[in-house]
């Protein structure tokens, strides 16, 4: 008998080739441990609130008056006949009670029904002054669409830029393995830049156009550059100079340029703040500001929002023809409409409270709690790696990783071997078991031939990260003890 189309052999080969590592070998082998009793961290992904940061109050956060628990703007837009009733005010602020009203003012049936293809429109001029704030310079709702969080954004352009394996995407190594995935599942050509672990993971123009000569040579066109600024899994901030020469680079070699900043709000020192890719293209005025294609995306996962299972994201397109939005415009209405509700948080994350506003103190002390106690988890976690034996780590400037090089003795990279494993796989594993720690090995992200890192969020509570630094700690000095050959290994 023929095998059927859903038997293994049948499955579309790109899916087969498919490898996601944030949720892989290690997070699988956690969720077993875990339901075998072992008490997990799971580091492995940056979520947020699983691992204890507290939802901000102005969205959804339970509220305590009157004796009574109210939810605030969403729990409103989602029960609708609490605004009617005549003690509303006494349960809610105000501000919070307008917000409600506004945003479904902007609906067509409430949350429970389709937005447009795009999102709701109301919400996309909200994103657009959002943009237009942050960067000085006009944005238009039409070219901005909502998504369920930045990955189906990321997809959908993917989808559009790659037509066969010939056509490749340049990709920073490390990268998120959400590109990798993508550009496989669509039948691309991954075509990789090496970030420089010993400059900070900085990026040398010089090295990108190797990449892309190496790419031609081999008989692929690269037609897209993925940044991701602040970065994942390296956590750097690209400078204004930096950005300048990348987009001077997609000028003189004909690339969109798609700018994954969602990290943007997560920054953790000042000599390097956030400056978006829109911002910079339109300060280098012409040619470039209206010849480079540019699609940014962002999203109400990360940040002080860290609202990962809402799934609300954004791209904004710059310089793409109409027929080209036209086209994507299609592509997005095959699924009819993003997650209404996630499109209420994007337009609350782009328009919180004003001074002035009943709950605009409160916002700001959370939310600026947040990003100042994970500046200070950033730094215990960098000088905690630093501290242990044959492992380097950068400091973390922004985004919600730490990714420390492990320099393994030949001993261990060996045992590995004889196990199956990666060198890394097997080290993160060993960890897993030890500790209860569950991290991702860099070989999931890419990394240099003989190097090797654990990708890990500084997401855990302030009050658990000494802990969790000791354990890790505790583990490697045993490993590193069982392994070492007691020669040494020079550091970076």
């Amino acid at each position: 008998m023929a095998p059927k189309a859903l038997d293994y052999d049948s499955l579309n080969e790109n899916v087969k080739k498919v490898q996601y590592a944030v949720r892989g070998e290690l997070y699988l082998r956690a969720s077993e441990l875990q339901k075998e009793g072992k008490k997990i961290i799971f580091t492995n992904v940056g979520n947020p609130h699983a691992l204890g940061q507290r939802p901000l109050t102005f969205p959804r956060q339970p509220v305590f008056n009157l004796g009574k628990v109210s939810f605030q703007v969403v729990a409103l837009c989602q029960a609708p006949f609490l605004l009617d009733d005549p003690n509303v005010g006494l349960m809610f602020p105000a501000d919070a009670i307008a917000k409600a009203k506004h945003y479904l003012s902007l609906t067509s049936g409430g949350l429970g029904a389709y937005s447009d293809s795009r999102g709701i429109p109301g919400v996309r001029k909200e994103v657009a002054e959002f943009i237009e704030r942050r960067d000085g310079y006009p944005s238009d709702p039409e070219l901005i669409f909502l998504t369920d969080g930045a990955s189906k954004g990321v997809m959908q352009i993917l989808n559009c830029v790659i037509r066969g394996e010939g056509d490749g995407v340049l990709v920073p190594v490390p990268q998120y393995p959400l590109y990798s995935a993508t550009i496989s599942l669509f039948g691309g050509s991954l075509v990789p830049y090496y970030l420089e672990e010993t400059a900070n993971w900085g990026l040398d123009i010089q090295d990108l156009r190797q990449s892309v000569v190496q790419a031609r040579s081999r008989g692929i066109t690269v037609r897209a550059m993925v940044i991701i600024n602040p970065g994942n899994p390296t956590g750097q901030c690209l400078s204004e100079a930096n950005i300048r020469e990348i987009l001077r680079f997609c000028y003189q070699e004909n690339l969109v340029l798609l700018g994954d900043e969602v990290y943007q709000q997560n920054i953790y020192q000042d000599q390097r703040p956030f400056v978006s890719s829109k911002k910079v293209l339109m300060e280098m005025g012409l040619p470039f500001s209206k010849e480079v294609q540019l699609v940014s995306f962002h999203t109400v996962s990360k940040g002080y929002w860290g609202e990962c299972g809402q799934r609300g994201g954004y791209f904004e397109m710059t310089n793409i023809p109409p027929k080209s939005v036209d086209e994507i415009y299609k592509i997005a209405s095959v699924s009819l409409s993003p997650n209404v509700p996630a499109q209420i948080f994007m337009g609350l994350m782009v328009n919180p409270p004003k001074p002035g506003d009943i709950s605009y103190e409160q916002f700001i002390r959370e939310s600026k709690g947040i990003i100042e106690s994970l500046r200070r988890r950033a730094r215990l976690m960098t000088d905690g790696f630093n501290s242990c034996r044959n492992v380097v780590c950068n400091f973390t400037e922004g985004a919600m990783y730490s990714f420390p090089q492990i320099r393994l003795p030949p001993k261990a990279i060996e045992a590995a071997k004889k196990a199956g494993k990666v060198p890394d796989v097997f080290y993160c594993l060993r960890l897993l078991e030890a500790t209860g720690i569950s991290t991702v090995p860099g070989s999931g992200f890419g990394q240099k031939e003989g190097v090797f890192h654990l990708r890990t969020t500084i997401l855990p509570t302030e009050e658990d990260m000494p802990g969790i630094m000791d354990s890790f700690k505790k583990f490697n000095d045993e490993f590193m003890e069982k392994y070492e050959d007691h020669r040494g290994y020079s550091r970076m």
